[in-house]
């Protein structure tokens, strides 16, 4: 149950919503291991027995679940993820709850992504700290259709960067997007047309680890949701199409401790605490084992190539946004927004597990005392090998099929994931890069069949 003190939701609170408007069905919401939505649906005069024994399920048939000889589950609803679904009808509404997933008897389900965040954060607050605050910034795509006839996904524009009116062809759905995801307690900061044609970005205000997990997923299905009410397609694929960028999602981060940003000390060159520049350096050392965590995807290695934005390089920076890692440049007053942003994930991963990875990675730093380097504030796509070389600058894999065997040695990601993750994950991986690896692809014929 949630603490009213910290003005969180209970259940009483939520029961007594559902009565009040008249809600009819609840949909209960988890992830499976890669970060799709899973949802089934309970009647409301079900929920008061759903908060206080949960509700069972078969999870053998969840990827990254248990085998069917375990596979009794029990999906226990968070009373302070409650929210009404704005795309369904008022009358007979429908809310929605988060659930942690547990094992029969109460413990919590070792697969679960949520409960391997929850770990993440015990692990921060053992050091002494009370929060990680992050602020994602998710790029989308909008289509005519997720079948396109000729294999090349159809945009609706051919809008750039900040683009209005009739270029951004997207603005209508994307306002109705904001408006859904202020009533679902989403609050937006920024929106607007990206680089790419058709692409967009919706940034949401920073918060807690846990809770910015949840709204990602709401956010992906609320975008998802409003592009098919206009009758099109809404991607958070990382690399759609060919010679133009890819959608990232930044990602901006900050320590708290005693309602303190542990991020800031003014006394600095760079206003970067000690703690800051462990955190960055323990990104930094770990980025390459922690990869297939949040750049999941065999088409997310596609993005992550020099010349379209996407950072490859293992540098940081205070202006480069070529770098990894772009510390934003402090402002007199704003201690509180000193952060550092890892530039490298993609919106398509799996977010409570993207999310915790990056929190164990810069603990790391934090616990062992890593030394920064110095910030690289050259364009570092402009450098050539033996350059980086010279300056010890490691670059991220080259696909999935590298990203998965080295974190398949990584000491790190077994204790980010669990062991039943970490094998589960890394077999399933192997199998998508196996799978990719033998496809003859459009390219290969239309290269290699003319002339050999």
């Amino acid at each position: 149950m949630a603490d009213t003190e910290q003005g969180k939701t209970t259940a009483e609170d939520v029961l007594r919503i559902v009565e009040e408007k008249g809600i009819r069905f609840i949909r209960l919401w988890f992830t499976d291991i890669l970060g799709q939505l899973k949802s089934f649906s309970i009647n409301s005069a079900e929920l008061e027995d759903a908060f206080q024994g949960g509700m069972g399920f078969d999870g053998s048939s969840i990827t990254g679940f248990n085998p069917i000889e375990e596979s009794d589950m029990i999906a226990m609803p968070d009373p302070s993820t409650f929210a009404i679904l704005p795309w369904r009808p008022e009358e007979n509404g429908v809310g929605r709850l988060f659930c942690d997933i547990q094992v029969p008897g109460g413990e919590p389900y070792e697969g679960d992504p949520r409960w391997i965040m929850r770990r993440a954060l015990k692990r921060a607050e053992e050091l002494g700290f009370d929060d990680f605050f992050i602020g994602p910034e998710l790029e989308f795509f909008y289509f005519k259709s997720d079948r396109p006839a000729n294999g090349v996904p159809e945009v609706l524009d051919e809008g750039g960067y900040f683009d209005l009116t009739t270029l951004d062809a997207g603005s209508d759905v994307r306002r109705d997007t904001v408006l859904a995801l202020e009533q679902l307690g989403i609050h937006v900061e920024y929106t607007h047309h990206e680089v790419g044609p058709s692409q967009h970005e919706v940034d949401m205000r920073y918060k807690s680890a846990l809770e910015m997990s949840d709204d990602c997923m709401t956010y992906r299905i609320v975008v998802k949701e409003y592009a098919m009410r206009y009758g099109w397609h809404a991607t958070f694929m990382p690399k759609p199409l060919f010679g133009e960028n890819g959608s990232g999602m930044h990602v901006h981060q900050s320590l708290w401790r005693d309602g303190k940003n542990a991020f800031f000390d003014p006394d600095d060159q760079y206003y970067l605490s000690d703690v800051a520049k462990a955190f960055i350096a323990g990104q930094l050392r770990h980025a390459r084992e922690i990869a297939p965590l949040f750049a999941q995807w065999v088409n997310s290695y596609k993005r992550l190539v020099p010349g379209y934005e996407a950072p490859v390089y293992l540098a940081w920076s205070r202006r480069n946004r070529s770098a990894l890692i772009r510390v934003p440049l402090y402002h007199p007053g704003k201690e509180a927004a000193t952060r550092v942003e890892l530039r490298c994930p993609d919106p398509a991963c799996n977010p409570y597990l993207c999310f915790a990875a990056m929190l164990h990675a810069g603990l790391e730093g934090i616990e062992r005392g890593y030394e920064l380097p110095e910030p690289m504030e050259q364009n570092l796509y402009h450098l050539s090998p033996e350059e980086r070389v010279q300056r010890g600058i490691e670059q991220l894999p080259d696909s999935l099929g590298e990203a998965i065997e080295i974190a398949a040695e990584s000491e790190l990601v077994l204790r980010i994931l669990g062991e039943h993750t970490f094998k589960r994950f890394i077999e399933i991986k192997r199998e998508e890069w196996e799978e990719y690896r033998a496809q003859v692809t459009p390219w290969e014929i239309e290269r290699y069949l003319p002339i050999l």
